[in-house]
């Protein structure tokens, strides 16, 4: 059957999708427009599916706050140069809107949201994934419900942000700076009593094994230099082989080395002072804390060497941050 012009031009309308996809559509269908928007959004799952394993290192973040409500949403898209486009941002605009009015619990709920086309948020994203033949995905959502929420989202590229959470209203200019914190400074939670235990737990056992090593490379690096042989070219076994064949080290020297970090390395690893290494571990996971926890980190806009905590204490001595998401394309 014949396609006019207006029957492809009124299904682009419909849809959003190419010219020459609606018209193989409409094709397809017989001219029955239901049945070709089903074909378009076939095609979208269909280009979906082939670029599953695609990465989605580009998008934006979007946030929207409404009174004590607050949403952030990332979509995530292929290259740059799509995320830039005009229609890729109008989506991502309407899946946040549709989030703040519907304050979704969680990600697949969010999937059902309906925009105001009528289309759910899992559709719109797979038909624009059809339009523009790249894999689009929802990275991220989060929601806070809280007194007072602050807001921020890097404005050099969009693709960076985060929602703050107070126990009560504070001024727009320190909300605007913690969230800013939160944003730049990666922060893993807001004091060392909410950081997960796993997480420090995994510290304490890095930070041991990386005291007992120390401990040992003393002991090998003392005793290489009461042999008169420099331990800066026996640190690998790759540097002695080469430092041997340049001759800064002698055939004897090089296996005087091997012997000494050998026998060295095992009678240090047998016999390491226990509470020095504990100690020493400890204090590796208290610097860990205090670098990643929003309240004892260095607040930015400080003046001076200020914790976020004190910032927030030298403005209002009741208020604290209660919660907080940060979303990020960068890292």
């Amino acid at each position: 059957m014949e396609i006019k012009a207006a029957d492809v031009a009124k299904l682009r309308k419909m849809t959003g999708a190419g010219m020459m996809d609606c018209k193989k559509a409409l094709v397809e269908a017989e001219g029955d427009y239901t049945r070709a928007q089903e074909i378009i959004r076939e095609k979208g799952k269909l280009v979906a599916a082939k670029r599953a394993d695609r990465e989605t290192s580009e998008g934006a973040v979007k946030i929207r706050v409404n009174g004590g409500k607050a949403i952030i949403v990332c979509l995530g898209c292929e290259t740059d140069f799509v995320s830039q486009n005009s229609e890729f941002q109008d989506l991502v605009d309407s899946i946040a809107d549709a989030a703040i009015a519907n304050f979704p619990a969680d990600m697949d709920a969010l999937k059902g949201c309906k925009l105001a086309d009528g289309t759910t948020v899992e559709e719109a994203v797979s038909q624009q994934t059809g339009k523009s033949g790249e894999k689009h995905s929802l990275i991220a959502y989060h929601r806070l419900d809280a007194p007072y929420i602050a807001h921020y989202v890097h404005t050099l590229n969009g693709k960076l942000g985060a929602i703050v959470a107070f126990n009560k209203p504070v001024s727009e200019e320190l909300g605007k700076g913690v969230a800013m914190q939160v944003v730049s400074m990666k922060p893993i939670s807001i004091s060392e009593a909410d950081c997960p235990a796993e997480v420090v737990e995994e510290e304490r056992k890095v930070a041991i094994e990386k005291t007992k090593e120390e401990q040992i490379l003393k002991a090998v690096e003392a005793a290489l230099k009461k042999a008169g042989i420099n331990p800066a070219h026996c640190d690998t076994e790759d540097h002695i082989e080469s430092n041997t064949r340049k001759g800064w080290l002698t055939p004897e020297q090089a296996t005087q080395a091997r012997e000494i970090i050998a026998t060295v390395s095992a009678e240090k690893a047998a016999n390491l002072p226990e509470q020095l290494i504990q100690n020493i571990a400890k204090g590796r996971v208290n610097k860990f804390l205090k670098e990643n926890t929003l309240e004892e980190q260095e607040y930015q806009l400080g003046d001076g060497k200020i914790s976020v905590k004190d910032a927030i204490e030298a403005v209002d001595k009741e208020a604290k941050v209660i919660a907080f998401y940060r979303v990020s394309l960068n890292d």
